[in-house]
């Protein structure tokens, strides 16, 4: 077995592997991406009277387009009522942030971490309560959003658009990890 040296033995860690403890109500739905010599063709959402096909307990009844620009934060949205579905196209690649904030749910506390995009489709399901912000991981390009939503966006008191400041689960988790 090779020795190192006392100071690479000192600092020598594993990365963990293990599975990430679970936001309740979040999901991944992976998407069917086509491709051929002439390009590619990604299938979003199919629709019943609004309903996305695969996302549970969802009725689409507004969808957005957002364009972050490059190493943008957005952070954090939190919603009492409305349901997001992001997707980012997999030529971006965007930091999703997740915390759950719901007093008593059974993730109460838990904050994850996804890469969007990165070659990768699919849809990410952030239920009410779920604080979600964003960070684009591409240093000269934008970064793109496509998301679903359950409430109509409003202005007036009505309104379901809450915010928590940038850094409320602390500045180092729109760092990009270093190992």
């Amino acid at each position: 077995m090779t020795e190192f040296t006392s100071s690479a033995s000192d600092a020598y860690g594993v990365q963990d592997y293990s599975p990430q403890p679970e936001i309740a109500g979040v999901e991944i739905i992976p998407l069917r991406r086509f491709n051929d010599d002439g390009g590619s063709m990604t299938e979003l959402a199919r629709l019943d009277n609004g309903e996305l096909q695969g996302v549970s307990d969802f009725k689409a009844r507004q969808m957005n387009y957002s364009v972050m620009e490059p190493l943008a934060i957005k952070a954090f949205h939190l919603h009492k009522r409305q349901t997001d579905v992001w997707y980012v196209p997999p030529s971006d690649k965007i930091l999703l942030v997740l915390s759950d904030v719901r007093a008593g749910s059974p993730s109460e506390g838990t904050t994850r971490r996804y890469v969007l995009g990165d070659g990768k489709s699919f849809l990410v399901r952030i239920p009410p309560g779920v604080a979600h912000g964003a960070r684009n991981l591409r240093p000269a390009a934008p970064s793109a959003i496509i998301y679903f939503v359950d409430v109509q966006f409003s202005t007036d008191d009505d309104c379901d658009e809450g915010r928590l400041p940038w850094d409320h689960f602390g500045a180092e988790v729109w760092e990009v990890e270093r190992a």
